[in-house]
């Protein structure tokens, strides 16, 4: 991924300066879970054995969910109603960090969508909503709020599920008011015409919404994309987003695209990808991404969500791990310093990995370091290589080394694919870096044993275990230095 380096800064620290307002039709998803071993003798339906049920925040509360998981700040907009319903997603949503301070109370009951599960098969689904038209005086103090609110943000989402929220009026108002302080505005659209959404920064529909709007198959992409392009002219938008599943993303310029590709994985669930999308790409737009990068992060993001089951939201650790896979990396990115490694090994662990450590000067890398790194890399998930710095090698070697200097060591050691990240330790020992890092495995190579080795007590005494590799034999800086240094034996002298 291009820039990656700024793209896991902004992941790791930007975003939680970014506030959105997420502006839409809000409502509380129930999953009932169980099994299924009988049908009814009273009709021919599967029983249901009910083994718990959950609530999460769903439709544009679920592109709240996404925002807050990435770690930046959400406020909420929308209805609700006066029900057991808002109490329970009111209560979600402040858990999470949302602010909810858009929320309009409604006479209309709040929105609320029941699956009925047998393990991962979804068996009836139950709504509760009020379809009818919500009175004025409730429209007109949301579109006072949202204009209101518009000012405080970094960027708008405009999240239209079809249920009554964004009319053509708030869409406008909030459109207008946005661009007047160059807050970028990105829509989710329902509606079959796209020009209540014009003037938007962009407009994110599947196919299926696309198809809607332009009356063209989604079958028959050529002219379903030429189509997209012809609507960005036409609702003076600055680029139309098109996920398109498991082809991935498409933006759509006035006279140019740009095809960001899926990454292959097991789908398990589309419910809220379009929602972790259109999240991902405001905090790309407002923190000063270009179009491109932004949608290609929102696609890492998106395959993350679909390997879930039910309406989930992406975190920030999901999205740090996925990006910090050894093979995604170039090597620079993977060199760190220890307050960076401490962030990044929080938010491996959040994921379940399994973090192994080791350590050593790595003076002229040669094949025993590499067959240790090697075999390290099989006692666990993610693999950091401490190096002592030039002046630790200094003390530990004397004068003439290191031949290598620490950056260049740093450097060759990151570009190895066993390699997760590197850091740098100025004491003859990395005993305190240890203690930091509290690694799960703590990995030495050579003719150690376990109490020799200098961090072994302390890893154990947290449950960590301690690997001791063997040194491939005649291999080490020491040998190779000796070699260079022989003196060369003369040639023979030519016979005549």
């Amino acid at each position: 991924m291009k820039d990656l380096s700024r793209i896991l800064s902004l992941i790791e620290e930007g975003f939680q300066s970014i506030r959105v307002l997420v502006i839409g039709d809000v409502m509380l998803d129930r999953y009932v879970w169980g099994s299924v071993d009988r049908i009814s003798p009273e009709a021919p339906v599967p029983v249901l054995r009910s083994m718990h049920t959950t609530g999460v925040p769903g439709g544009a509360a679920n592109v709240a969910m996404n925002l807050v998981g990435l770690g930046a700040r959400a406020t909420q907009a929308g209805f609700w109603g006066d029900d057991v319903e808002q109490r329970e997603l009111g209560e979600l949503l402040s858990a999470a960090g949302v602010d909810v301070s858009g929320m309009i109370d409604s006479a209309h009951p709040t929105i609320s969508k029941t699956r009925v599960m047998a393990r991962r098969q979804q068996l009836l689904r139950m709504d509760i909503e009020n379809a009818a038209a919500r009175p004025a005086v409730e429209q007109d103090a949301l579109l006072e709020r949202a204009v209101q609110l518009v000012a405080d943000a970094d960027a708008v989402i405009l999240s239209d599920y079809a249920k009554g929220t964004l009319s053509p009026a708030l869409c406008q108002n909030v459109i207008q008011t946005a661009r007047r302080h160059s807050i970028p505005v990105l829509v989710d659209p329902k509606d079959k015409s796209f020009a209540k959404y014009a003037g938007a920064t962009t407009i994110c529909p599947n196919l299926g919404e696309l198809s809607l709007a332009t009356g063209i198959e989604r079958s028959n992409l050529p002219d379903l994309i030429a189509a997209g392009e012809r609507l960005v002219g036409e609702t003076g938008i600055e680029f139309l987003t098109v996920t398109m599943s498991e082809k991935g993303i498409l933006l759509l310029f006035p006279n140019a695209s740009f095809h960001s590709q899926a990454r292959t994985r097991e789908v398990f669930d589309v419910s809220g990808a379009g929602d972790t999308v259109i999240a991902t790409m405001a905090l790309c737009l407002a923190s000063g991404l270009d179009a491109e990068s932004a949608v290609n992060l929102s696609n890492v993001a998106a395959g993350i969500v679909v390997g879930k089951s039910g309406t989930a939201p992406v975190s920030r650790n999901e999205l740090v791990a996925e990006l910090t896979t050894s093979a995604a990396m170039v090597s620079p990115e993977k060199v760190l310093d220890n307050e960076q490694l401490l962030v990044r090994i929080a938010e491996w662990r959040a994921t379940g990995h399994r973090i192994v450590f080791t350590n050593g000067c790595f003076d002229i890398l040669h094949i025993g370091h590499v067959t240790l790194l090697e075999q390290c890399r099989q006692f666990g998930d993610k693999l950091i290589i401490a190096i002592n710095s030039d002046a630790s090698v200094q003390c530990l070697k004397g004068p003439t080394r290191p031949v290598v200097k620490q950056s260049d060591r740093a450097r060759v050691l990151a570009a190895l694919a066993s390699t997760d990240a590197v850091t740098i330790f100025d004491e003859e020992t990395p005993l305190n870096l240890i203690r930091r890092i509290r690694p799960d495995v703590l990995v030495k190579g050579g003719d150690y044993t376990t109490a020799t080795v200098v961090g072994a007590e302390d890893v154990m005494s947290w449950g960590g275990k301690v690997e001791i590799v063997p040194i491939v034999p005649g291999h080490s800086t020491s040998n190779i230095i000796a070699r260079m240094n022989a003196p060369s034996s003369p040639e023979p002298a030519p016979t005549r």
